[in-house]
């Protein structure tokens, strides 16, 4: 038996970023380890295969705790369209969001089929983005479709949405 750090150490050998991502995330979510804990240990594990890989994949500039492929799919969209790292995650105006950036007042959902399929899913989702809009923030929702094979159209509309809301 092994604990969660040691676990994620000898992944880290062998999974490429998006799976040892996933295994990261999937460790939080289930209480084993935390991404604040893991980078706290690494300095334990030093020398061994694998340190330099999982400091790369926690950089606190680049790594934030996701729910889905989709939405680590996402990231690296909104930093090719300069925008900072968003804080996942969070309960905003009642609800639990994918992405938010405070600074711009921006919400952003990224919308698999498993969540949003029926009627009273996509229901959930207008009042969620109505909910944001009567706060004064921006909500943008992209679909696994766009995010996965349109990432050029993503990028360009965060790109113009973030700086038409850095203006006001």
């Amino acid at each position: 038996m092994t604990t969660g750090q040691r676990t994620l150490l000898d992944l880290a050998r062998i999974l490429p970023r998006g799976p040892l991502e996933a295994a990261i995330n999937a460790a939080d979510k289930h209480g084993l380890v935390t991404p604040e804990s893991l980078r706290s240990k690494l300095d334990d594990y030093a020398g061994l295969p694998g340190v330099a890989v999982l400091r790369r994949v926690l950089d606190r500039r680049t790594f934030a705790l996701t729910d889905s492929e989709l939405e680590r799919r996402f990231l690296p969209i909104a930093e090719w369209a300069g925008l900072p790292l968003p804080l996942t995650g969070q309960h905003v105006n009642g609800f639990k969001v994918d992405f938010y950036w405070p600074d711009l007042g921006l919400v952003v959902e990224t919308d698999g089929l498993r969540y949003h399929r029926t009627a009273a899913q996509q229901t959930r989702d207008r009042q969620r983005d109505q909910a944001h809009t009567a706060a004064g923030l921006t909500p943008l929702r992209f679909t696994h479709a766009q995010v996965r094979y349109e990432a050029r159209y993503v990028r360009t509309t965060l790109a113009t949405v973030a700086r038409r809301l850095r203006r006001r």
